[in-house]
């Protein structure tokens, strides 16, 4: 049975010279030819677009410009002695490859009453939306990836918050941790949502000021690896302007500027988890996307030697890594995630309206009304297992941690908000065995399918190396006793006493001794998930 709308108006007005009736009700705006074009369409041409996806009505001066267009309206030439008013709709318009651009359809009548009403209900129905931000706070990280951010900002994204009524307050950062800082102490209250232009190093900034800034208020000490963090307000959006921007690809599906602008402005929200990274009771980093020790450690290592290289340098230092072939010694000790839907090898990517992320959710609030948070901390009630051996690789990932150059990811079963990690640990093979995991990133296969790879979806877990320096006199006792059998039923065993560093979201993370915690639905995003290619629902959404 069809939904029932309550229609709001109905009018018949011109568009391109052809009459269409066209139709506003409270959740879709609808325009549908009166006379097809030759030969007719199959199922006639229909157009439809969600109220929530309009970004803005304006009324347009017929035979004039549009100043927020910027260019010339031209009317139609039939009745021209007539039709002398006309109003334009700008809404969302998808495209191949998860994209979104500005699309415009102007709607021309002759009644000046009738255009004043149109334009009036269709604002009317855009003050309903609760969820778009009227007044966000902008970071631009001049420096990152190609240098292009302030560029892509004011040519590409400004405009649409001006078409969308938005105001901003744009800060221009100048030095390393700008942002961070700055949100730590700042009044946020009159913002809506922070903006991060540049890549994830500076949305790292931003998050990790967000983060912060919840728990001083809240009296939270981020130093306690066992406290429960406070969930953050302010939702922040993603403005790709760095070399991978991985997080932003993995939300919405795209490394694209407009696209992402757009999802801020529909006011879009998507919930995700964040991994907290101590060590010894000190509070080091939070992660979103990839934990990294051994090749993605040695790799972010090397390459921020070659920061002159631009982002060819992850490449050059990649290689580097690959050819060394380093392993690394130690122990890792992790707590299984035995209360969660899915798996890490279940083939059922995290997409738009998952339904394990939106379950998960609802567990989370139900444990935070009755405060007795089951979810989050029943770890002290299960049981922790234990790897130990070499490793050319051991890796987290909160999200599929996908980018252009890896389209499915570390993890593509990875969800953004289910309260688990993949921890994904790569032992000691061949460079030509390590060379086909590497390979299988970039294709279709399997890439867990390997008998030297292993991966578990957990909630926490601790790595100890085998060589520690001076500083963890503590750890080094740990380590001597984990490895003392392991060493002594290996007597040719002859390990260089090397330690890698942690890749944390493309920062290096210096102690190799870590312990790590998934929290649940910790921040949210200007994102809504990856939706479903618009060839595979059918395409409902069209300009004339």
């Amino acid at each position: 049975m069809a939904e029932c709308r309550p229609l709001l108006l109905l009018s018949h007005l011109l568009v391109n010279d052809r009459p269409f009736q066209v139709t506003l009700t409270k959740s879709v705006f609808s325009w549908q030819s009166l006379r097809p074009r030759k030969p007719p369409s199959a199922g006639g041409e229909k157009y439809s677009v969600p109220v929530p996806e309009i970004i803005a009505v304006r009324e347009t001066e017929v035979d004039g410009k549009n100043e927020e267009c910027r260019r010339w309206q031209k009317m139609p030439s039939v009745s021209t002695e007539k039709i002398v008013h006309a109003f334009t709709v700008y809404h969302v318009q998808r495209s191949k490859g998860h994209h979104w651009w500005c699309s415009e359809v102007t709607f021309y009548c002759s009644d000046h009453q009738l255009c004043n009403q149109w334009v009036q209900a269709l604002e009317e129905q855009l003050e309903l939306q609760a969820m778009r931000p009227k007044n966000l706070l902008v970071f631009i990280n001049p420096f990152g990836g190609k240098r292009l951010g302030k560029q892509i900002y004011d040519e590409k994204v400004a405009p649409l918050f001006r078409l969308a009524s938005i105001t901003t307050e744009v800060i221009v950062t100048e030095c390393a941790n700008h942002a961070r800082d700055y949100l730590l102490e700042a009044d946020l209250e009159k913002y809506d949502g922070i903006v991060s232009v540049g890549g994830d190093g500076m949305f790292s900034e931003v998050m990790h000021g967000v983060i912060g800034r919840t728990q001083k208020n809240a009296c939270v000490s981020q130093n306690n690896p066992n406290a429960e963090l406070v969930p953050c307000d302010l939702r922040i959006g993603i403005i790709p302007a760095g070399s991978t921007d991985c997080i932003c690809y993995a939300t919405v599906g795209a490394n694209d500027p407009v696209t992402s602008a757009l999802h801020i402005i529909v006011g879009d929200s998507q919930p995700i988890d964040v991994s907290s990274v101590h060590h010894k009771n000190m509070f080091l980093k939070y992660s979103i996307s990839l934990l990294g020790y051994g090749f993605y450690g040695d790799t972010v290592s090397d390459s921020e030697k070659n920061r002159w290289m631009g982002p060819s340098r992850y490449d050059f230092s990649g290689v580097k890594a690959f050819l060394t072939h380093q392993c690394y010694e130690g122990v890792i000790s992790y707590l299984p995630a035995t209360k969660t839907l899915g798996s890490p090898r279940d083939q059922r990517p995290c997409t738009a309206g998952c339904q394990i992320c939106q379950h998960t959710g609802e567990q989370l609030k139900a444990s935070q009304k009755e405060r007795e948070f089951k979810f989050l901390n029943s770890d002290e009630h299960q049981q922790w297992k234990v790897i130990k051996g070499k490793f050319l690789a051991i890796n987290s990932a909160n999200i599929s941690c996908a980018c252009p150059k890896s389209p499915k990811g570390l993890s593509p079963a990875a969800h953004l908000a289910d309260g688990t990690m993949d921890l994904i640990v790569v032992r000691k093979c061949s460079r030509l065995s390590f060379l086909r995991y590497l390979i299988r990133h970039t294709n279709s296969n399997d890439q867990f399918d390997l008998a030297f790879v292993e991966v578990y979806r957990v909630k926490r877990f601790k790595f100890t190396p085998k060589y520690c320096d001076e500083e963890d006199s503590d750890i080094q006792e740990v380590s001597k006793n984990l490895f003392g059998q392991f060493c002594r039923d290996h007597p040719t065993c002859s390990c260089v006493q090397l330690t890698s560093s942690w890749n944390c979201d493309g920062e290096i993370i210096e102690h190799a001794a870590i312990e790590v915690r998934v929290h649940c639905q910790l921040l949210r995003l200007f994102a809504r998930g990856i939706e479903v290619l618009s060839s595979e629902k059918g395409n409902s959404n069209s300009v004339v």
